[in-house]
Formats: C-alpha cells, structure tokens, sequence
C-alpha cells in the first residue's frame, strides 16, 4: 500500500482544526465556498442517482465517502440528505471536533481518523466518494487517486476540487488568500502542488475513473460571493468521474 499522506500538510490543518465551525475563522474561504460546492455535490449525485432533490431524504440509502472531511462542512449536509456518511481525515484533531459538532446537531456520521488508502485496503466500498480540496495536499497524487477509484463500487461517482496552476492560482489562492486577506495562514498552499484541470483528468483516466464533467468556482470581489462557471477553471474547479460498471 502506497501511502500518500504528507505529515507536513496533515500538521497544518491539525493547527487549525478547533477552528473549523467559526465562519469568521481560518476557515472562512471554505464557509464563503461551501454553498457552491454542496450545489455542484447535490446536483451531480441527484443527477447520476436519479434522485429528487425535493423530497426529504433524497441520497437515502447511498453510502458516501468524505476524505479529507476535517471539521465536517460536507459531512453534516450529506446526512441531512439521508446519506449514510463516513468522513475521514489523516488530521486526527479534526476527528473529536467533527463528532462533537455532529453530536450537538443530532447526526450520526462515522467519522474516522484513517486515509484513503486504509479504507481502499480494507476493501471499503461507496456509492459516492468526495474529494474536496484535498487532491493538492497529498505526496503522491496518482497514488491517491488510484485508493480512490478502489474506494467506489461499479458506477460510483467522484467528485474533485482543487486548485488550477498558472500565474493567477498563485496570484489568487496564496498571494490573496493568504498574504493580503489573510484568509489562511501563509503556507496553507503549495504552489508547486497545484494540478490543472487537463492534468487531473489524465490522472484520473490512469486511475480508471472516466472524467464526465467540470466546473469552475469564480469569487466576485464585488458581492463577495463564489458562483459555478462552464468557462472559468482558471483558480478553483471541481470534477465528475466515474468508475465503469463492467
């Protein structure tokens, strides 16, 4: 088993992790992002599942993975939606403040201080698997994506966010975030990490995921708020892949 986690990455967001559920904290970016991203989540699950996102409890009866779930701002909407949740972090501080914080909303999660690759070798299998802003964390991000495929049954989908590498990434994600609106703390970001979207595709396809779709986030200085784009991938994105049923 080939593990992929960084110790350097890990020991960053274990500083931070107390901070996870104040919207004003370290973690502000992923509050002010959240709601885009649950859009995108929600749409293409509904989408692939064909399930009605009106009714109750549509993900009722999938089983979804979080990697990389630290505080659980993807976890606790998922289980609101009926989805059986397992959220894992290699940060193991993010653990007891993931399940305190669920806990006092009345959710069960199966929150779990483990990789990806531990789930994959222990043959853990999901309809869903959510790969959000983790991707550019990792040592060895083929690797990574490889657990990943082996995470999913016949036909699951997964979902991807990162980070694009050019001039206006760097300019963007560590000048802005974290040098001027101190967003993050310097350092968060490794430029040199930073996929771009024809990039993780290619990895994907080696992985054995089939790549169906992709999405820029855009953050308006203006209303301060982040929108989806077809066009815009040039900062944030997010990918669809699936694996094949045969």
């Amino acid at each position: 088993m080939t593990l992929t986690v960084d110790p350097s990455e890990v020991a960053k967001f274990e500083a931070m992790a107390a901070e996870w559920w104040d919207p004003n904290g370290k973690f502000k970016p992923l509050h002010m992002m959240n709601p885009v991203r649950l859009d995108y989540i929600t749409a293409q699950v509904a989408g692939e599942f064909d399930r009605d996102l009106a009714t109750p409890r549509p993900f009722e009866g999938l089983r979804i993975l979080d990697i990389g779930c630290g505080g659980g701002l993807l976890c606790e909407p998922m289980a609101r939606l009926g989805a059986e949740i397992v959220g894992v972090d290699a940060a193991e501080r993010n653990i007891p403040v993931a399940r305190t914080h669920a806990e006092q909303s009345g959710l069960e999660i199966d929150y779990r201080f483990s990789t990806a690759e531990a789930l994959a070798e222990a043959g853990e299998q999901f309809d869903v698997v959510l790969n959000m802003e983790v991707v550019e964390h990792v040592a060895d991000p083929q690797a990574y994506l490889n657990a990943c495929h082996d995470l999913l049954k016949p036909g699951g989908l997964h979902l991807c966010s990162t980070i694009n590498r050019n001039a206006k990434s760097f300019a963007m994600a560590i000048v802005g975030a974290e040098w001027v609106m101190r967003w993050l703390p310097k350092g968060t970001h490794d430029w040199a990490k930073f996929i771009t979207p024809d990039k993780l595709y290619e990895l994907m396809r080696k992985a054995g995921l089939e790549p169906v779709d992709r999405k820029g986030y855009v953050f308006n200085p203006v209303t301060w708020r982040w929108s989806i784009s077809d066009r815009d991938l040039s900062v944030n994105y997010v990918t669809a892949a699936l694996k094949p049923k045969g």
